[in-house]
């Protein structure tokens, strides 16, 4: 990692996604404390997350539009219009401003596609082939870490201040992430502009995940854990009120606990990966994972706190193994594409689980719920687990990309 960071013009983008990722931080999570402390709804508040992911149905379109520009200068426009999408916030009064909380959760969701698939493509264009898990592994280890502080920071700035704190903090992240991404000096033509019809185009990322098998078996085993992980985010409520008996703002502290995990898993995510692969990084992450939420059946903060320690780990060892793969098979002219086709083809099946998770936790006890989430999400790390061949650890740092990539373009955005 430290072989990555020494380079000025990652330090630079890094240094840009780190202001991002404080804003984010802070926000995410209180919206859905905000939504509840209104409302009193474990549903309505898991529904605010629902409102966040939902818009990733449109990720392919998204995609096409973020590969139709520079890398750099399309980051930049996106970090912006995430900051100017949060101002409604500022006038949120009561319960009966609930829609203005969603409204603003599905753009921003939205900005979030675009600012992903544009980040992935520049990464591909800062950070040379053999860097790309330690690139990927010091992000994750900033965006994770940032738990330990991130969501108690916005539950006390929402419990001293209001909510409209959140959006302050939230829009400077932004901007300042804006300011550094233009200030980026990076070798970049203009897109060239395709003879196709536009829904072929839009589909293009899609038909590269479908035809690369390792691309195509991580997605499937990742989307199943997300499609059962995503239950978690309404019935963590349950397990906070019903199961450890505390009150909604708790559940900041266990995203901080998830933090300081994350932080181990990210710096260990790019070893994990030169020793069994992208694959295998994946498949251990989640297999780690499904075994942790049979511990959630007995509610107990002795077993609680452990378990939500080694989710930290196990997430983003998951997360950097199928980017960095995403990054190293995908050619750059479709990396906005394909990153945006993977966020939907994963965040779908998440919010579709959000929506069942905030109906089912008001009718089946959330014990049962960690059981099947456990079953279903270790059967999607067996079978990730036993396909790492399609991706081996390259025999040596200098090792060549699976598939051959367009050359890095020329020129000065």
């Amino acid at each position: 990692m430290r072989e990555v960071l020494r380079r000025p013009d990652f330090r630079l983008l890094f240094t840009g996604m780190v202001a991002s990722m404080v804003g984010e931080s802070v926000l995410l999570l209180a919206l859905a404390i905000w939504v509840k402390d209104l409302t009193g709804s474990n549903s309505l508040a898991g529904a605010t997350i629902f409102a966040i992911v939902a818009p990733i149905t449109a990720a392919p379109l998204v995609g096409w539009v973020v590969d139709r520009f520079r890398r750099r200068t399309f980051l930049v426009f996106a970090n912006l219009a995430a900051a100017a999408v949060l101002t409604p916030l500022f006038f949120v009064r009561s319960a009966a401003d609930l829609w203005v909380i969603y409204t603003v959760g599905v753009f921003y969701g939205l900005s979030y596609v675009a600012i992903n698939g544009a980040l992935n493509g520049l990464i591909q264009l800062v950070v040379p082939g053999p860097l790309l898990a330690p690139a990927n592994g010091a992000l994750q280890t900033i965006k994770q870490g940032l738990r330990l502080i991130g969501p108690l920071a916005g539950a006390a700035l929402y419990a001293g201040f209001g909510g409209w704190t959140l959006a302050a903090v939230a829009m400077l992240g932004f901007v300042l992430a804006g300011g550094a991404v233009a200030l980026l000096r990076v070798g970049e033509d203009r897109p060239a502009r395709s003879e196709r019809r536009w829904l072929t185009e839009v589909g293009a990322g899609i038909r590269h995940i479908m035809e690369q098998p390792a691309l195509r078996r991580t997605l499937l085993g990742l989307g199943l854990a997300v499609l059962l992980a995503g239950f978690t985010e309404s019935i963590l409520f349950a397990y906070v009120d019903q199961g450890l008996h505390r009150s909604a703002p708790f559940i900041g502290v266990l995203a901080s606990v998830q933090g300081a995990g994350g932080l181990v898993g990210g710096l260990m995510a790019a070893r994990v990966v030169r020793a069994v692969g992208e694959i295998g990084a994946a498949g251990a992450g989640v297999l780690l994972l499904g075994a942790i939420s049979f511990t959630f059946v007995y509610p107990s903060l002795l077993l609680g706190f452990p378990a939500t320690l080694l989710a930290g780990v196990a997430v983003p060892v998951s997360l950097v193994g199928f980017i960095t793969l995403l990054q190293r098979m995908t050619p750059p002219e479709l990396m906005g594409r394909v990153a945006a086709a993977t966020d939907m083809l994963m965040g779908g099946p998440q919010a579709a689980s959000i929506a069942a998770g905030a109906l089912l936790v008001s009718m089946v006890d959330f014990r049962l719920l960690f059981v099947v989430m456990g079953l279903g999400i270790t059967v999607a790390g067996v079978y990730l687990w036993t396909g790492r061949a399609l991706a081996p650890p390259p025999a040596d740092a200098g090792a060549p990309a699976l598939v051959s990539s367009s050359p890095a373009p020329t020129g000065v955005a």
